[in-house]
């Protein structure tokens, strides 16, 4: 299997019907599907220093961390999961079923009677919300055109900020209220929201379709849509044997020659990114009141982050699809290392620091929405699903360890220099690590999706 500069190639009747659905729709529901895991993010920073002061409990700020890490631990095993359930039962099933257990998981966290059964619960979850991220990309991906596939990418992962945005408004106006339990059951409603909608409004992948030797539902999938029909390729006679060859391909062309080495540092640019985002939402608000901010104006910063992240994003998105993701996605964890640098320093006034955090917000949060477009673009259709949960499967180590050693941090009562320049490290890995990825061959001039710049 080679890696093509462009995944499909039209044909007659792909051209010439005019399209019965807007593929705009399933970019909507990937879309609201993102909010709930960008919600799931943020809420447990929001909710941390609650979770700090709930006396039953007894929590320290090691325990919290440690607690929060479980759901990375589940969303480690559910990302590396994904690229090989998605080629047995579908992406549409995958995403149905992940949506589905994080929904009940989190509503199962929120009536939790010991801190034990929360880490439980937060564990399960997070494998359901493992297999949301790589699944929605892969599908968003599919249903756009070549030119706006980085674009598109980054509008539906920007929900992933949006996400954040609502938990960190909801935790202002609700939190003194409903408490902590109250803001983990919000994040069930994903089940009585999105999932009916996906069930009864989202077409199956046609490259899933493909590779089932479901030609004909692939092609009607694609007419309806206006997608244009992959290229052909041979089908064994045995209907088993193409799912072997897809299966050897997808590792074969991630893990021969230079793709190889690709594969390795987009894992770890993600861990670099998932470092960076889990890390500084997590942490960020506990991280202000140690310097001296009030817990309102600390969650305020986290509404500031996932602001930024989105308004940041958005811009960049369209410069990725027109200049190339690599770049891009280099200025990006650049940013947040050396806005990260400066809030440091502690001599920043008021102003200055919400404007810092919102660049850190577009530079971590931004960073990672970027890199993901980055892997579905360098990727083909077949090997796209399985790089994506690979890359966001081990970046998930960076996930755990930075909400697990951000409690060791704050516990240690180090001065402000350090809890916010020791986050600069990863932004410094992210960046030489999208720098150092290999350009990908075959590709002459500016096509419509430019992976030139790749």
């Amino acid at each position: 299997m080679t890696i093509s500069p462009e995944n499909t190639t039209q044909t007659p009747s792909s051209t010439h019907n005019k399209p019965k659905k807007s593929a705009a729709w399933v970019i909507v529901l990937c879309f609201v599907t993102i909010i709930f895991d960008g919600y799931d993010l943020v809420v447990y920073g929001a909710i941390t220093p609650a979770l700090l002061k709930y006396e039953p409990w007894g929590l320290t700020p090691v325990e919290t961390g440690a607690y929060g890490s479980y759901a990375l631990a589940g969303m480690f095993l559910g990302a590396i999961l994904v690229g090989y359930l998605t080629d047995i039962i579908g992406r549409r099933k995958v995403l149905l079923f992940s949506i589905t257990a994080f929904s009940l998981l989190m509503l199962g966290s929120a009536l939790a009677p010991t801190p034990v059964i929360f880490g439980i619960f937060r564990f399960l979850a997070g494998i359901g919300l493992g297999g949301v991220i790589p699944t929605a990309i892969a599908i968003t991906v599919e249903f756009s055109k070549p030119h706006r596939r980085n674009f598109n990418n980054a509008l539906m992962f920007s929900g992933y900020a949006f996400g954040g945005i609502m938990a960190a408004l909801l935790a202002m106006a609700l939190l003194q209220h409903i408490g902590f339990r109250g803001m983990l059951a919000i994040g069930a409603l994903p089940v009585v929201t999105i999932v009916p909608l996906i069930f009864f409004l989202m077409p199956e992948s046609p490259a899933f379709l493909r590779a089932r030797g479901r030609i004909a539902e692939a092609e009607k999938v694609e007419d309806e849509y206006g997608l244009a029909h992959a290229s052909p390729a041979p089908i064994a006679n045995a209907a088993a044997e193409p799912r072997r060859e897809a299966k050897k391909g997808r590792l074969a062309t991630m893990f021969s020659g230079v793709t190889a080495l690709a594969t390795i540092l987009f894992c770890l640019a993600g861990i670099a990114g998932q470092t960076l985002v889990y890390g500084l939402n997590t942490w960020m608000p506990q991280l202000m009141i140690l310097a001296n901010y009030s817990l309102a104006s600390s969650l305020s910063f986290l509404l500031t982050v996932n602001i930024g992240a989105v308004v940041g994003v958005v811009i960049t998105s369209y410069l990725a699809d027109r200049f190339g993701p690599r770049i891009i996605t280099f200025f990006s964890f650049t940013s947040s290392g050396l806005a990260l640098l400066i809030m440091s320093t502690g001599v920043v006034p008021l102003v200055g620091m919400y404007a810092l955090v919102a660049v850190v917000g577009f530079g971590s949060i931004g960073a990672q929405i970027l890199l993901n477009g980055f892997v579905a673009t360098y990727y083909d259709n077949e090997t796209r699903a399985s790089a994506l949960g690979l890359t966001l499967g081990i970046g998930r180590i960076g996930a755990v360890l930075a909400i697990a050693l951000g409690g060791v941090l704050v516990a240690a009562g180090y001065p402000t220099f350090v809890n916010f320049a020791v986050w600069s490290v990863p932004a410094v890995v992210g960046m030489i690590a999208v720098g150092l990825v290999p350009r990908r061959k075959g590709v002459v001039g500016r096509q419509p999706l430019d992976l030139s710049h790749h």
